[in-house]
């Protein structure tokens, strides 16, 4: 016992305060706390009263309300010392205006989620509660069957366990508490035979028995005794492998079964360790970023940041979520979230640069806060609450350089930050991590990472009764008392014992008194985040038990609850009390997870992270079987060669690893031939060979020999072979040979064929290079299914396109619109075929930025073929696919999560059914529809194109048809509204022209207009024009004017167009630019006449001003119409503009 403490703590009899009689040494300087009171300035709002009586409930009702009558606000000053008034601030603010009993369900981007709001009635001596009715939306249709009987059941449940809390204790301070204090815990919770009456007298009206609702009749453990849940959507979450270890973790049960809480990016896990189970919360779109359970383990609140930010309560016995808040926090989310003793309350901290602290009555219909208050940035970041045990009233909070004490009552919400420096105490104190409440009294303890705890106690006159030093400034530091050397990361209280846990992974127990009773520092364990005690109490000692003994002298046994640990290295694990047993229940990526790979004939995933772990799990049992760490090193990517017997891992550092796939032991020597971290690595079908990628923009292929009678690989050659990243490269089998090929596809826009038959040692052949995008940026590449005999490789780029190229000629043949999910394909996996599946009938997994999707293959561009969900909220980085194609796998990266999603194809084809068939999705996607003036106006430029055809002024009769002829197919696109470069017509037309042609062998001349459409939606921009993108293109040609504008030089900007991009012959341009300045009288070239410039010059000197700004170009010369600027978007720029006058002057 070395390292503890080197200051005797001070003996005094149990439940007594923590003083000392050194005052001089640990009494804060400059201090008379014994004489003087400070009252700072307060501001004070009554709260608005909520209507009493019944509510119907209902799904969605918008109501208005009006706002609450402002009272006068009363400030009172009381004289404080010139310490106080600089360090101390104590504030309070008014509730937020009273909304209708009303609460809406979870918008459309959360399809999985279930959102019940209920109002689960709290009573008190000082207020008056209303019964309400528990609402449920979820993902199917089932409603709770008696709301009125919910209430009932809810008010009971929660009643009895405020009355089991406040039994014990009143048992457990029975002997240490004052009366009074006792008396004020009694006075907040028990509840009255009166106010039972009246509250049981509109529910118990009705006669009719009323059905048991899924919430009050859950029972612990009922999550993993029903059956399995009918899949309603095409990709479902399975498992979570990993979890946030920078939150807590928390014990649910701990009797037959083993349930812990944690938390995997987007969702909250409930896991049964013993029967290897999980039940999943969902209902975040962003990560969530904190968490809290009641104290008897019913309630779980869960909140994120981010846009559409939510606080959700779920009832851990029915997973079901009985209340939701919306935009807690807009400003950018919760940061710091906790719950009452009795789970009445929630106090929830914001992350914004300005934190502010809410009070929630989450019982109540109430979407506003009881009472918020705003905290100065000064204070810094505040990032731990809690509430006193005792009191649900009292709070305290701390950031890593300041601790603040809370205070609400129907006055307000009033806090103070009492003054702690190094020298209060001429002592180091260190950053602040975690503050918790006295069990046996008014003060208040904090840890730091100096290992010491900070006490807090009220100082008040000796005239003034101790009842009456609660209020928050009245919090002074007393004490600060050394525990030990290294930094305190966790403190929390159990039962009569503080418990403190450190950055070595140690664990100690101290009395009310701060005596070390007990500690584990066996464990070798990492940097402790977070330790959760179960709710039952501990077996008492008995001849039989063996239990450890207490540090103290008579060596009584030490009796504690079993609890659960979790650390930041992404450990979690239980230790039994009774014989000190520990059991390691997780130990998962402390680091980001970016390789994940699928074994080609196994139910097997390999995971690596940037942490040197790999492990192979089986998915299907959710079994670890084998990991291998590789010290030092950051794995970047995996691969299984087909036959299933080698794994290939990718380094960070450019080394890249051959294994066996079983035993993971090393196949060949280490390779370090990338010049940079691999991003890629894949096998050939035959497994003779392997492709690497880097950051460099190489690629590195290396050869399996034959030397010395042994099978070995070695290094064949490299070739810096792209000038942007690389973002994929795969192999595929020559139509004429069984030979291997390689293909590279760069953000360059490069594909890159390379010709291994021709390469040597040292020596990559390329084969050809093909610019297959003229403007948008490619994103991943992959091999189409053979539903046709022509064979197409697949690509998707930035601008949401997912287009089809010939194999071998590499000729763009299909232009086709992906999925709109919020951003373009990452990556995509064409899903491997089942055995009883339709071999026409094939499916592609992809990935966006955070979502994970299934597409029907052929695409064709209908949107109800693709469905997608959010996945990694924060960033998904990689896809992986079942060998049976009914699992698909996510990694978050930087989150250390992987996400397991069960496939359920007929729930896609479902959703293709119900969205209509032929052409039915397609008008939907044009303005207006099948009926609108937009479909209208395009059968008027379909037909007169037919006219164009056959000549405006033929007087022979007209052939009607409901074909055109492919030439009159640009001019048609343009009258639409869509300007396609050249390249992109030449597309449209080769994708027309041979359409039939590996069929029939003939060329196709002609469109009808149903396949217009389709050729009209697919090719078109996926979000139409952007004026951002003509801004844009401005900032890159043009230059900066006086008064702060972009403009580029008519001259410049004639030339541009003359000479960059496609080029534009000087008639053209003066063709074009005429026209759309309505100077040409006959609207250009009259039909197919012959256009004269004569005079275009002149006209455009005089027409066009010298310069052009983005504005003038998109409205004067193009005539298109811009939307009209926002007031939010005005105002910014007014004071931008201000500024810069302002800077000038």
């Amino acid at each position: 016992m070395a390292d503890d403490s080197n200051e005797t703590p001070l003996e005094e009899p149990a439940g007594g305060s923590i003083e000392g009689d050194e005052a001089s040494e640990e009494t804060p300087q400059n201090e008379q706390g014994a004489e003087e009171t400070e009252l700072p300035k307060q501001v004070t709002e009554m709260p608005a009263d909520v209507p009493a009586g019944d509510t119907e409930s209902i799904d969605i009702t918008e109501t208005e309300t009006q706002p609450p009558p402002t009272t006068a606000d009363s400030f009172s000053v009381d004289t404080a010392t010139p310490e106080t008034q600089e360090n101390e601030l104590s504030t309070t603010t008014s509730p937020h205006e009273p909304v209708a009993d009303v609460t809406e369900g979870p918008s459309e981007k959360r399809e999985e989620t279930a959102a019940i709001t209920g109002t689960l009635e709290d009573i008190g001596q000082d207020e008056q509660r209303v019964p309400t009715e528990l609402q449920r939306e979820s993902e199917a249709p089932t409603r709770l069957p008696s709301s009125t009987k919910v209430e009932q059941d809810i008010q009971q449940i929660v009643q009895q366990a405020q009355e089991s809390d406040q039994k014990n204790l009143r048992d457990k301070d029975k002997e240490s508490l004052a009366d009074q204090e006792s008396q004020s815990i009694e006075t907040g919770a028990e509840m009255s035979q009166e106010e039972t009456g009246s509250l049981e007298a509109p529910i118990t009206d009705s006669s009719a028995p009323a059905e048991e609702s899924l919430v009050s009749s859950a029972t612990p453990g009922l999550l993993f005794d029903e059956d399995e849940h009918i899949k309603t959507h095409p990709i479902s979450l399975s498992w979570a492998f990993g979890y946030n270890s920078h939150l807590p973790v928390y014990s649910l049960l701990d009797e037959e079964h083993r349930v812990i809480l944690y938390i995997s990016s987007h969702t909250a896990v409930i896991h049964d360790i013993f029967r290897n189970r999980q039940y999943h919360l969902q209902g975040h779109s962003n990560s969530i970023s904190c968490l809290c359970v009641s104290e008897d383990r019913r309630w779980i609140a869960t909140a994120d940041q981010g846009p559409d930010n939510l606080i959700i309560v779920w009832d851990a016995f029915s997973g079901i979520p009985v209340h939701t808040i919306f935009d807690s926090h807009p400003e950018d989310g919760v940061g710091a979230i906790a719950i009452s003793q009795d789970a009445k309350y929630l106090v929830t901290l914001g992350a914004g640069k300005v934190q502010r602290v809410c009070i929630w009555k989450w019982t109540s219909p109430e979407e506003k806060p009881v009472y918020s208050v705003e905290l100065q940035p000064a204070f810094g970041y505040q990032n731990y609450i809690v509430f006193n045990p005792k009191n649900h009233k009292e709070l305290v909070s701390n950031s890593k350089t300041q601790v603040l004490f809370y205070l609400w009552d129907s006055t307000g919400l009033q806090y103070s930050a009492p003054h702690l420096t190094d020298r209060t105490f001429n002592k180091t104190v260190g950053l602040f991590s975690q503050s918790v409440f006295h069990f046996g009294n008014l003060q208040a303890l904090t840890a730091t990472s100096g290992g010491k705890l900070v006490v807090w106690d009220a100082v008040c006159p000796p005239s003034m009764p101790a009842s009456l030093c609660v209020k928050p400034h009245n919090r002074k530091a007393i004490k600060l008392t050394y525990v030990q050397k290294d930094a305190l990361t966790v403190l929390t209280a159990s039962d009569s014992y503080f418990v403190t846990c450190d950055v070595k992974g140690h664990i100690k127990f101290y009395d009310g008194q701060l005596q070390l009773v007990n500690w584990y520092s066996h464990f070798k364990l990492g940097p402790i985040q977070s330790i959760s005690f179960s709710k039952n109490p501990p077996s008492p000692a008995s001849n039989n038990s063996d239990y450890s003994s207490s540090c103290t002298i008579n060596g009584q046994p030490f009796i504690i609850r079993n609890f659960i640990l979790s650390t930041l290295d992404a450990t979690v694990l239980h230790i039994t009390a009774e014989g000190t047993k520990l059991d390691k229940l997780m130990e998962e990526a402390k680091e980001a997870v970016n390789a994940i790979v699928c074994h080609p004939s196994q139910p097997l995933i390999a995971i690596g992270s940037h942490c040197g772990l790999l492990k192979v799990w089986d998915y299907m049992q959710t079994k670890y079987l084998i990991s291998r760490i590789f010290p030092g090193a950051s794995i970047q990517c995996l691969s299984y060669d087909p036959e299933g017997s080698f794994l290939a891992a990718g380094f960070t550092d450019g080394s890249v690893y051959i294994l066996d796939s079983i035993s993971l032991e090393d196949d060949c020597k280490e390779f370090k031939y990338s010049r940079g971290p691999v991003t890629q690595i894949s096998f050939s079908h035959d497994s003779q060979y392997l492709a690497t990628a880097d950051e460099k923009y190489s690629v590195t292929v290396y050869k399996r020999i034959l030397k010395n009678g042994e099978r070995s690989w070695e290094h064949l050659a490299g070739l810096h072979s792209h000038y942007k990243p690389i973002r994929s490269i795969i192999f595929g089998v020559l139509l004429d040979s069984d030979q291997p090929r390689l293909l590279s596809l760069g953000e360059d826009r490069l594909l890159v064929e390379y010709d291994l038959g021709s390469s040597s040692k040292e020596y990559l052949a390329v084969l050809r290079r093909d610019c297959i995008e003229q403007r948008a940026v490619p994103m991943c590449l992959a091999w189409y299914p053979l539903f046709t005999p022509e064979a197409f490789i697949l690509t998707a780029n930035d601008q949401y396109k997912i287009k089809l190229y010939n194999a071998t000629t590499k000729m763009c043949r299909k232009t086709l619109l992906g999925p709109t999910y919020g951003s373009p394909l990452e990556k995509i996996q064409i899903l491997p075929a089942a055995n009883s599946q339709d071999p026409q009938k094939r499916y592609l997994a992809y990935i966006t930025k955070d979502k994970v999707g299934l597409q029907i293959l052929p695409i064709d561009g209908n949107p109800h073929k693709s469905s997608a969900f959010i996945c990694h909220p924060g960033g998904v980085s990689n896809l992986a696919s079942s060998y049976d194609g009914r699992h698909v796998f996510t990694a978050g990266g930087n989150d250390c999560i992987v996400m397991k999603w069960e496939i359920n194809i007929n729930a896609l084809e479902a959703a293709v059914s119900l969205g209509g068939e032929d052409l039915i999705p397609f008008y939907n996607l044009l303005d207006g529809g099948r009926d609108g003036e937009f479909f209208r106006e395009l059968e008027d430029y379909f037909y007169y194109a037919q006219l164009r055809s056959q000549g405006i002024d033929a007087m022979e009769t007209r052939q009607v048809s409901t074909h055109i002829p492919l030439e009159e197919v640009p001019f048609l696109m343009r009258a639409m509204g869509f300007y396609p470069s050249e390249e992109k017509i030449e597309d449209m037309i080769n994708e027309v022209r041979f359409s039939e042609y590996v069929h029939t062998g003939k060329q196709v001349t002609n469109i009808n207009l149903g396949d217009f459409i389709k050729l009209y939606i697919n090719h078109r921009p996926a979000f139409g024009l952007s004026m951002k993108e003509i801004q844009n293109a401005f900032q890159v040609l043009g230059y900066d004017t006086e008064n702060g504008e972009i403009v580029i030089n008519r001259g410049d900007l004639l030339q541009q167009l003359q000479c960059r991009g496609e080029h534009m012959t000087e008639e053209e341009l003066a063709e074009c630019l005429t026209t759309l300045l309505g100077m040409n009288p006959e609207g250009g070239r009259s039909e197919l006449g012959i256009y004269d410039p004569s005079g275009a010059a002149a006209l455009m000197e005089e027409e066009i001003p010298e310069e052009i700004t983005a504005e003038i170009f998109t409205v004067d010369i193009l005539g298109l119409p811009t939307p009209e600027p926002d007031e939010a978007e005005t105002e910014k720029n007014y004071e931008l503009m201000s500024s810069i006058e302002s800077a000038e002057s």
